[in-house]
């Protein structure tokens, strides 16, 4: 983030995130110093209060992630506008993959189409990031540069050997500053989840994706992945299509079991104020993924939700979405912000 003497760093967040505490205490390289020493401010975590924030406390590192701005959008970007952002310099994002349209967005409204985007993506589990943008290097919009020093970050096919153009799990592949020892009292669980499917290879979890220009990209959670008439993608793939359309504020993708394709897509889409759920509009999203996507990739259904539920680190819990939707136990809920979109979801299907 190139955070220095002087600057003032605000990101918006859950202060039990990896950027809260977290950072105190492990020194994290997220930040490069504790948060009290980098002046991190945590204000209030609603994105329109941003603005006012970077414009009181004269802020000139701000980040944030891609579902509060998202959630920003609705509401116009004369929430931007209103508000003195001359001292900002650089903006921050990490949590979950990028969709275009929010991502040009932020930065012509924020960013004022001159600052850069430094895209981040680690884990509270590495003590820190695995890939990033830097202020140095050229960025593609929603992009990643490549691995952050100190980390050995790779793209694995499901033969276990690095792969380019094509979408694999992100691995680490060599020893790094910040690794955890384990899980607590359960050192079993700690091998299994992250280091059983290859020898001496840490998987992180998450689909990564390497262009012919060597820009990274992260595609979603292994775990959520959705494998359609035999080809695989993740759901961020469909939700970016969705949300390019201009009566689409967010969307939560999941794949549930189909009889002939093994799994169909079902999505459910939260439109802005302006726009209202119809027969017509259902037809028109489903159109725009099978257009974009291929015909094989229609969804099944199309659903509209007033919320998605998310964690407080804003990120969309598809497992939930999906449980809820197929009528099963949702699981533990404890981390989500949002507890009554559950019953948005149940409401919807």
């Amino acid at each position: 983030m190139d955070v220095g003497p002087g600057d003032r760093l605000f990101w918006l967040t859950d202060l039990g995130w990896l950027d809260g505490p977290d950072a105190h205490h492990a020194r994290d390289s997220f930040t490069a110093a504790p948060p009290c020493s980098s002046r991190a401010c945590p204000i209030s975590r609603s994105p329109i209060a941003s603005g006012r924030c970077v414009e009181r406390h004269k802020i000139t590192v701000m980040g944030l992630s891609p579902t509060a701005v998202r959630a920003l959008m609705p509401h116009g970007a004369e929430h931007v506008h209103a508000h003195e952002l001359g001292s900002l310099r650089v903006l921050g994002s990490t949590g979950e993959p990028w969709n275009p349209e929010p991502y040009r967005w932020l930065f012509e409204n924020a960013g004022k189409a001159r600052m850069p985007i430094i895209n981040y993506t680690g884990g509270t589990e590495i003590s820190g990031g695995i890939l990033s943008s830097f202020p140095i290097a050229p960025i593609k919009p929603c992009s990643f540069t490549g691995p952050i020093p100190g980390m050995a970050a790779e793209c694995f096919g499901d033969d276990g050997r690095p792969v380019r153009g094509q979408v694999g799990e992100l691995v680490v592949t060599a020893p790094w500053p910040g690794m955890t020892q384990g899980f607590w009292k359960d050192p079993q669980r700690y091998e299994e989840t992250y280091w059983s499917r290859w020898p001496n290879v840490w998987v992180h979890g998450d689909w990564a994706y390497v262009d012919e220009d060597g820009f990274w990209f992260i595609q979603g959670r292994s775990d959520d992945t959705l494998k359609i008439a035999g080809k695989r993608l993740g759901p961020a793939e469909v939700e970016s299509v969705l949300v390019s359309h201009e009566a689409v504020a967010e969307a939560g993708v999941v794949g549930v079991p189909h009889e002939v394709k093994g799994e169909a897509i079902v999505c459910f889409v939260v439109l802005r104020p302006s726009h209202q759920a119809s027969e017509p509009l259902r037809i028109q999203l489903s159109d725009l993924v099978a257009r974009q996507m291929g015909k094989a990739l229609k969804p099944e259904r199309v659903l509209f939700t007033k919320d998605l539920p998310k964690t407080r680190s804003a990120k969309i819990m598809r497992r939930v979405i999906r449980a809820t939707y197929l009528g099963k136990e949702p699981g533990d809920l404890s981390s989500l912000e949002n507890p009554n979109a559950v019953n948005a979801i149940t409401e919807a299907s």
